[in-house]
């Protein structure tokens, strides 16, 4: 049952990832060129292949607000407390109790786990010089899609050209996360192996963030692109300056 409750914990962080991780809007994206392509007549005509010849490299501000966003903006903050709560439900751990100073440590562990993966994932990318923002597939069809979203969660944009590659810095993250929290702030019941598999939990749950970045409907009327949610992840759109 425990690990059950773990794993519907870490799996609605993941899920509420999803959301800084959208969020920063094409408000973050580069000036547009002024002879602009329209982003869905590109999307529609590319292929996946084409995909590598249209990439834009994303610029170090741009990389340095996506993460800024993800580690500490609003929506971390609205999914720990959202998690925290959860969390008091199945008063787990229950070490930590009920009432308000419970739900702070819940709060605060949840908030610290995103914080340390999201800061992992980019401090390694850029040390491996690799672009690991979020990009729709331009190709077409439910399963390529699919595919798409799942590859892209230990994967990344590589070099001028974006090729893709395994990317050991997407791996590693959520598991420093949730080792910190184990050997740093959980009850000292809690060991490698919880860490593990909580980690394990949390890299599923970027999966379903994936894909709900990928098929998440943001047409021109829609209320998400009215988030900003048009341009996931902040990464440059085909025909944008870098």
């Amino acid at each position: 049952m425990e690990v059950r409750r773990i794993m519907f914990v870490l799996l609605a962080i993941a899920g509420l990832a999803a959301l800084p991780v959208a969020a920063m809007a094409q408000s973050l994206a580069d000036p547009v060129d002024p002879s602009p392509v329209d982003p869905s007549s590109a999307a529609t005509n590319a292929t996946p292949a084409q995909s590598d010849l249209t990439y834009m490299r994303p610029t170090q501000t741009t990389k340095l607000r996506n993460y800024l966003f993800d580690a500490f903006g609003p929506y971390s903050i609205v999914g720990a407390g959202f998690v925290a709560g959860i969390n008091q439900v199945y008063n787990t751990p229950p070490e930590w109790r009920q009432g308000t100073e419970g739900y702070g440590k819940r709060f605060g562990s949840n908030f610290g786990i995103a914080a340390v993966s999201t800061t992992t994932r980019y401090a390694l990318a850029q040390a491996f010089r690799e672009d690991t923002l979020y990009y729709r597939c331009e190709c077409k069809g439910m399963f390529p899609r699919l595919r798409h979203a799942v590859s892209s969660t230990l994967t990344a944009r590589r070099g001028e050209d974006g090729h893709r590659v395994f990317s050991f810095p997407a791996l590693v993250a959520p598991y420093a996360g949730t080792m910190t929290a184990v050997y740093a702030w959980y009850p000292g019941r809690y060991d490698a192996r919880d860490a593990l598999r909580m980690g394990n939990y949390l890299l599923l749950g970027y999966v379903g963030g994936n894909v709900a970045l990928e098929f998440l409907y943001s047409g021109p009327h829609s209320l998400l692109s009215r988030m900003h949610l048009n341009n996931p992840h902040g990464a440059p759109a085909p025909g944008a300056n870098p």
